[in-house]
């Protein structure tokens, strides 16, 4: 019998919330508190502890399955986005736009390492490709996911600069991953020691991106034009880009020629997005807007949903293989 827990996580997403549409006034722009400051030196601490984390070795030897590897990023940064991308000429109305581009945003992201490596181990999947794949997938997600957004926020956001996008995630993300990785073979060991540890300071700094990002929206009346009917289209919207991009990616991995713990990877991968990388960068990409909170509803949407669906998937095939 299969026992199902609510990720503890997710419902600490949904109190944040909640305290963000009680409590706006401490996230909003006329807090006293110094939440973007504190923000922006939490991401800092989250990427320089990842790099800390990312073995080079292992790295390195995770190169050779080159096909899996290319169908899991290829699904990750062009399945997704261009999935989305379709429904982009039946957006006509300003307000379409903009959850279409949340839906972009959340297109583009790179894959969750945790989740991502935790459900490939339990389904018995390949598990060092999984933790190649979700680590280099944030990687080139640096690089990646402001090149798709850039192509639509320049419609409509004059101060959109990607050298300045760049310059703040090479400042933020890129310069912190790389002194993790140069000071890996001193501190590596002692990172994976108290992973457990690092692992709750990330989400603590994403929860109070998050409610800094939808105080801010609360505040704004940014969710004011966002009706039930609305969210139930936002969420069978979800629910559906996630179930496209896993059948699809079943169906690619059998045109391969994977074998099961291939597939198992390629699907359980290739179909994550990261909630840690969406929240920061929307800060980055998105500095002092009311409309970051609506920006972010998709990802957390998904980000609840991939646990939940993933977690069903992964417990089913894990008892298939004990069964047979």
């Amino acid at each position: 019998m299969m026992k199902f827990k609510i990720d503890k996580f997710v419902l600490s997403i949904i109190v944040v919330v909640l305290l963000a549409y009680l409590f706006p006034q401490f996230g909003g722009n006329s807090s006293p508190l110094p939440l973007d400051t504190i923000g922006s030196i939490g991401i800092s601490l989250i990427f320089f502890f990842y790099g800390l984390k990312l073995s080079p070795e292992k790295t390195k030897a995770g190169l050779k399955n080159w096909k899996l590897h290319l169908l899991v990023q290829g699904c990750t940064f062009l399945l997704f986005p261009i999935i989305v991308l379709c429904f982009y000429p039946l957006m006509q109305t300003e307000y379409n736009k903009s959850v279409w581009f949340a839906f972009l945003f959340l297109a583009s992201l790179p894959s969750t390492v945790s989740s991502s490596v935790v459900m490939v181990s339990i389904a018995k999947g390949n598990v060092p490709a999984a933790i190649f794949n979700a680590s280099i997938s944030g990687l080139i997600g640096i690089i990646i996911t402001p090149l798709w957004l850039g192509l639509f926020l320049n419609e409509t956001a004059a101060n959109y600069n990607l050298g300045d996008v760049y310059a703040k995630l090479l400042l933020e993300v890129l310069a912190p991953v790389a002194l993790g990785l140069f000071l890996h073979r001193y501190w590596g060991k002692i990172a994976q020691q108290y992973n457990h540890y690092l692992s709750l300071f990330d989400k603590s700094i994403i929860l109070l991106i998050i409610y800094k990002s939808f105080a801010n929206s609360f505040e704004e009346n940014a969710f004011s034009s966002i009706n039930t009917l609305d969210f139930i289209i936002i969420s069978v919207a979800v629910f559906s880009l996630f179930y496209s991009v896993y059948l699809l990616t079943g169906f690619l991995s059998n045109k391969l020629g994977f074998n099961t713990e291939d597939k198992i990877t390629a699907q359980f991968c290739g179909t994550k997005k990261s909630l840690v990388h969406g929240t920061v960068f929307a800060k980055i990409l998105f500095p002092n807007t009311s409309t970051m909170g609506m920006i972010l509803l998709p990802i957390m949407l998904f980000h609840s949903l991939q646990i939940f669906i993933v977690s069903f998937i992964a417990t089913r095939l894990a008892n298939r293989k004990e069964a047979s």
